[in-house]
């Protein structure tokens, strides 16, 4: 397999990240680096952070370098419309002119999106460190990117906000009751952008470690539990979860990709 130059965009603030450091939790990048490096190492990672890092413009002249990109989760909302997420949405309409192969993965994807001409909203309910009963629709099955991959699945997952407006000429592949889109494909510019609502890679043992983090947020400001003994038993279903979990068939849509652009 030959070496890969792969471009990685943070989409969490600095500040975020180094508070996720300082109790010991990867960041989204790290993890990401972690998965890819269970398929093989010919890869030569570039990670950018458009929100904090303000020169861009050498970046922006490398992108047709790169043989993809992987765009990451955040806390973020997009709707916020804030500079740093502003900042986000213009470098990914940039990367949809010049790369040519782009994974969009949770917040990734809601960027790819609103960069395209869809739109993201608050959802009605939460994705909280999982994602239940993943239907892959006709489309999904003779895609690619689910090659292999089980019909009916759970995934790691941590979402509030959701698509509700497909770009132009996208195709939803997947969706359960929570998100009607959990994944899609769609062709921007030179670009060919897969978005998935959910997380491959990402364990659930961090997802665990991201709602004991975020316990204090979760029952007084997003208000998805309304006690730390509901968040104690959300944690066990997450646990069993771990049990009968198969990481190969957690990632595959990872592999699936990776494999696309060798």
């Amino acid at each position: 397999m030959k070496n890969l130059n792969i471009l990685i965009v943070e989409g969490n603030l600095r500040d975020e990240n180094q508070s996720f450091s300082k109790v010991g939790i990867q960041t989204h990048t790290e993890s990401l680096k972690d998965s890819l490096n269970r398929f093989n190492h010919n890869y030569c990672f570039d990670v950018i952070n458009p929100s904090s890092n303000f020169n861009l413009d050498e970046t922006k002249n490398k992108l047709p370098k790169y043989d993809g990109l992987i765009w990451g989760g955040s806390s973020l909302n997009i709707y916020n419309n804030t500079p740093e997420i502003k900042r986000q949405i213009e470098f990914m309409k940039e990367c949809q002119k010049q790369v040519k192969n782009i994974l969009a993965i949770c917040w990734g994807m809601q960027v790819a999106v609103t960069a395209a001409g869809g739109e993201v909203k608050k959802a009605e309910k939460s994705h909280i460190g999982i994602a239940n009963a993943i239907k892959i629709n006709n489309e999904g099955l003779n895609n690619s990117i689910y090659r292999n991959k089980n019909n009916d699945f759970n995934s790691p997952a941590f979402n509030f906000d959701e698509v509700v407006k497909l770009p132009k000429n996208a195709i939803c592949l997947a969706s359960n009751e929570i998100n009607k889109v959990q994944s899609l494909y769609f062709e921007v510019g030179k670009s060919k952008i897969y978005g998935l609502q959910y997380h491959p890679e990402i364990t659930y043992e961090k997802m665990i470690s991201l709602i004991e983090f975020r316990k204090d947020r979760l029952i007084q400001v997003r208000k998805v539990f309304k006690d730390e003994a509901e968040i104690k038993n959300h944690i066990l279903f997450i646990k069993k979860e771990i049990t009968v979990s198969n990481k190969s068939q957690r990632m595959i849509e990872l592999k699936n990709w990776i494999d696309s652009i060798s």
